[in-house]
């Protein structure tokens, strides 16, 4: 079924009760890497995965992509049992730490890898030049790979869970060692996908970059599903404070909030939420004129240090949890 005629609530991704015990030591002592994690990824859906180091991010995609058996639960890849060899054909996969043939080139590699899903030569060398193309690598085609920088290999990796044009692409950490230049390749690479009906379902520690661009997101702290949704869900209309841009009718005046900036006989002011309409109503009786208010609204970053915050005292058997 091809991603046009697909229905958009269509599952390619879903984990029911996906578990993971690691076992450590001469007395084989349990420690807990996942824990009971049920979700659903959807067709065209960007999905990001978040959490803290040792979350369990990385032992959820390794147990997904077979490089690690689950203790426990289930787990499909687009409607077939993960364990299946055949549900990882429509898949594309970067690994946190991908390997590299550095004595290869990147059109080299690309090649090899192509070749891993049988796709012919002729049609290899065509997906290979768009695929450089896409990630900026085309200059650097026919140059080894151990003359790569960190961000070069980054989106070489990239380039190889494209390579067989797959239908989900699951990507651990993929804007690691990229610039800001690189983020915005990825991110753009990533929408792009979703436009075509990819899905992309993707772990970060860079929040900025998954609140930009997610669908919905599924937040892991220590082996556990924390919260899962849409950023507006996850985050809601929380205000932490306002800033309050004001001119002053002379610096002797006693300021009603926080100083966060002076230039001349203007201001910023910090004030908590309740507390604005009292400032701008102590400012404008004293003749200050007001430049503008602004919101600062909760981010993931709050979201997820809450949940850190709140599961702390829980997790105390889940120390040694893995990535």
């Amino acid at each position: 079924m091809s991603p046009a005629s697909s229905s958009p609530s269509e599952v390619v991704l879903r984990c029911e009760g996906l578990g993971k015990v690691y076992r450590s030591g001469f007395f084989r002592i349990p420690y807990i890497g996942l824990e009971d994690l049920s979700l659903d990824v959807r067709r065209g859906e960007i999905f990001g995965f978040i959490g803290p180091n040792g979350a369990g991010k990385t032992t959820t995609i390794k147990c997904l992509m077979g490089l690690q058996a689950a203790t426990s639960g289930r787990a499909e890849l687009l409607g077939k049992d993960h364990r299946d060899p055949e549900s990882k054909r429509g898949v594309g996969f970067l690994p946190e730490r991908p390997y590299f043939y550095e004595h290869l080139t990147a059109r080299e590699f690309l090649h090899f890898y192509g070749s891993l899903f049988g796709l012919p030569k002729a049609v290899r060398a065509a997906r290979i030049d768009e695929l450089l193309a896409r990630v900026q690598l085309e200059r650097f085609a026919d140059v080894p790979l151990r003359a790569y920088s960190k961000g070069m290999l980054q989106r070489a990796g990239v380039a190889q869970a494209l390579i067989n044009d797959p239908e989900l692409l699951v990507l651990d950490e993929p804007m690691s060692g990229l610039d800001p230049m690189g983020r915005l390749l990825i991110r753009d690479l990533i929408f792009e996908e979703r436009r075509r009906g990819r899905t992309v379902f993707f772990s970060s520690h860079i929040l900025a970059d998954v609140e930009l661009i997610c669908d919905r997101v599924a937040i892991l702290v220590g082996g556990r599903l924390r919260g899962l949704g849409t950023v507006r869900e996850l985050v809601g209309d929380r205000v932490k404070h306002i800033d309050i841009a004001t001119r002053l009718p002379n610096n002797d005046l006693s300021l009603p909030g926080e100083l966060i900036r002076r230039d001349g006989d203007a201001v910023i002011l910090r004030v908590g939420p309740d507390d604005a309409d009292r400032a701008i109503d102590t400012l404008r009786a004293a003749g200050a004129s007001i430049l503008s208010v602004t919101p600062a609204r909760e981010h993931l970053e709050s979201v997820l240090l809450d949940e850190v915050q709140r599961a702390a005292p829980v997790n105390q058997k889940h120390l040694g949890v893995l990535a």
